[in-house]
């Protein structure tokens, strides 16, 4: 047998026939294939009536739809997909009058996502100030409402709570799109909170 290499390809040559370039997955056959697995089970009555009882509860407490501002004050994303999730057509939140709004001085709502960094510390205290009273603040997820894993980090102020009051905290790692409709309801019936001055 014949102990002789074959000399090694170099980018200037051409590839030979039997060595040809691996295939790549093109969008129409990732369209064909489908979905790897089928979505996770919603149950889509739930849902509805969750968020008619929040746009009740907000215009009864304020007269009109709420208004949502996002702080992720160092999270992972995970919170961050699922609130998103909430504006896909499946869940579609604005059907139900609540809406993201992209300046705190729109907000009624502060949703902050993550373990407070040490970067993010003044943020989210000046995007707290900058929103008109009366005014509630939500930790969404296991990160602002403890800290989470990175508590003891020597990056992390660690929970929201450390730099502003919160409401509620709705747990979860992440929490799913049904608790946050939840979470949002029982902030607006719960009683004796008429907004931090």
């Amino acid at each position: 047998p014949s102990t002789a290499r074959m000399p090694a390809m170099t980018s200037d040559q051409p590839r030979s026939a039997s060595s040809p370039r691996p295939r790549r997955p093109t969008l129409f056959g990732l369209i064909r294939s489908g979905l790897p697995e089928p979505p996770p089970p919603v149950d889509e009555t739930l849902v509805r009536e969750l968020g008619l009882r929040v746009q009740e509860g907000a215009r009864q407490r304020l007269g009109r739809s709420l208004a949502l501002r996002l702080v992720d004050a160092g999270s992972c994303n995970g919170c961050e997909l699922e609130l998103h999730a909430l504006q896909n057509p499946f869940y579609d939140l604005e059907r139900f009058g609540l809406r993201f709004v992209a300046s705190p001085r729109h907000a009624d709502v502060l949703l902050v996502t993550g373990a407070v960094t040490r970067n993010m510390r003044e943020a989210l205290k000046r995007t707290y100030q900058a929103i008109p009273d009366p005014k509630w603040v939500v930790a969404v997820g296991d990160c602002p409402a403890t800290g989470g894993l990175f508590s003891k980090s020597y990056a992390c102020v660690g929970p929201a709570s450390a730099v502003i009051p919160i409401d509620l905290t709705i747990p979860g790692c992440p929490p799913r799109p049904q608790d946050l409709l939840a979470g949002l309801l029982a902030l607006l019936e719960s009683i004796g909170k008429p907004g931090r001055r």
